[in-house]
């Protein structure tokens, strides 16, 4: 009987993207979009869906992966505004988090 593998997670800090990258071009090669549920990573693939959770508060989030990043040490994504806001994090700016890889 095959046993599915726990799904990977990583706990630390999320941001979120600067208005002035509305419109660049990603890592991916996409358009950014502060209104998609996108996120950027140092090293999953792009493509790839995660839930990021705030263990603070409960509240969640689902996002694909199109770019690289943060490059500040201890964060461990970067969000796009869209789903910054559905953690409930723009006043805050920065929020602990775990982001837990679906696919």
């Amino acid at each position: 009987m095959a046993h599915e593998a726990e799904p990977e997670s990583q706990e630390g800090i999320a941001s979120f993207y600067s208005d002035r990258f509305q419109g660049a071009t990603t890592a991916s090669g996409e358009r950014f979009d502060q209104n998609q549920l996108t996120a950027a990573h140092p090293d999953l693939p792009f493509g790839t869906e995660v839930v990021v959770t705030r263990p603070d508060t409960g509240r969640e989030v689902t996002v694909v992966i199109n770019d690289r990043g943060p490059f500040v040490k201890g964060r461990i994504i970067d969000l796009s505004k869209r789903a910054a806001r559905e953690l409930g994090m723009l006043n805050r700016g920065v929020v602990p988090v775990i982001v837990t890889q679906i696919n």
